[in-house]
């Protein structure tokens, strides 16, 4: 059975006539009339009484009606969302963006897919890391943009980095290392920390800590952002966050040093799985977007002597 005999045989059934359902087909009345015949051959019994004014279906017709409408329809809405694919017209896109990153860059990002693909479908979550993963390996996503610091390579999954950002401490304005400029890791111990129940670090940096023999107990636990840097500016500790993400009147971001710490932030798909063209245009704009003032890496870049160097005293906290 062919969609072009169903289609034939729902022509027939509407109009009740073989010359008008041919004319309606755009298709010469015996070819129609032989596609019905060998749909009859299939089904092993006739479809329609033949009368010369009046064509109308037989019992077995009337039971075959239904489902192949059923068939012909849900074979146009295939056709016309495979075409929609092709064209970017109306394209359901499921990406997974990592809380703790810059809500205004990944606007940006946004913006462009909109103003380039207007059928793009943008269905947007947002998660800690790890649960991003894990969303994306078991098909509720179909791309994140995340960062796991620490992690080896995943061979499940394809990367495509699109920039680093260093890991700071935000303090109170008058704390009394921000005329020095820098938080020695060291100074650490004791102090009153704000944890970040969504800080990608989490785990990988205390390790380290731990190391240097510098003790962390949180004393506040806060799963928002914005929430915890209003804790910092009241006084109330400090908190590791991204150096970009502390913006709040009366906080400072002081870079942490011996050791640095940087996290690179990934365009993140499963390796094998098919993917639409929506996972194509995020690609292109994510790759053309300049993060933060600098285009992506995408690809690792030679680095001069002095990057080099610079690299070195960061710990190695890329994944």
């Amino acid at each position: 059975m062919e969609m072009q005999q169903v289609r034939y045989f729902l022509a027939v059934a509407q109009h009740s006539n073989f010359s008008r359902a041919a004319e309606a087909c755009n298709v010469t009345q015996p070819a129609l009339s032989r596609a019905i015949q060998q749909l009859e051959d299939d089904f092993g019994g006739r479809l329609f009484h033949r009368e010369n004014r009046f064509t109308h279906l037989t019992d077995l017709g009337q039971i075959v009606q239904p489902h192949l409408e059923t068939v012909y329809s849900a074979t146009v809405k295939a056709k016309q969302l495979s075409n929609d694919l092709r064209h970017l017209n109306r394209v359901p896109l499921k990406l997974g963006i990592m809380s703790t990153i810059s809500p205004l860059e990944i606007v940006d990002l946004i913006a462009a897919l909109r103003e380039r693909y207007d059928g793009l479908e943008l269905r947007l979550c947002d998660a800690g890391a790890k649960d991003l993963r894990d969303r994306l390996l078991k098909g509720a996503l179909e791309v994140a943009i995340y960062a796991l610091p620490g992690e080896g390579v995943d061979e499940r999954t394809h990367a495509l980095p699109l920039f680093d950002e260093q890991m700071v401490i935000a303090v109170h304005h008058e704390h009394p290392l921000v005329k020095q400029g820098f938080f020695p890791v060291k100074d650490l111990n004791g102090e009153p920390y704000i944890r970040r129940k969504n800080c990608e670090f989490a785990g990988f940096a205390d390790n380290i800590l731990r190391e240097k023999g510098v003790t962390c107990r949180p004393t506040y636990w806060s799963e928002r952002d914005d929430w915890t840097l209003a804790m910092v500016a009241a006084g109330l500790g400090f908190a590791f966050m991204p150096a970009n993400s502390v913006k709040h009147t009366g906080v400072m971001a002081l870079p942490v040093v011996d050791p640095e710490f940087w996290r690179r932030v990934n365009l993140v798909t499963v390796r094998d799985r098919p993917h639409s063209p929506g996972v194509g245009a995020l690609v292109r704009e994510a790759m053309r977007k300049k993060w933060f003032g600098l285009k992506a890496i995408a690809r690792p870049q030679v680095q001069d002597n002095t990057q080099k160097k610079k690299t070195k005293k960061r710990h190695s906290a890329f994944v």
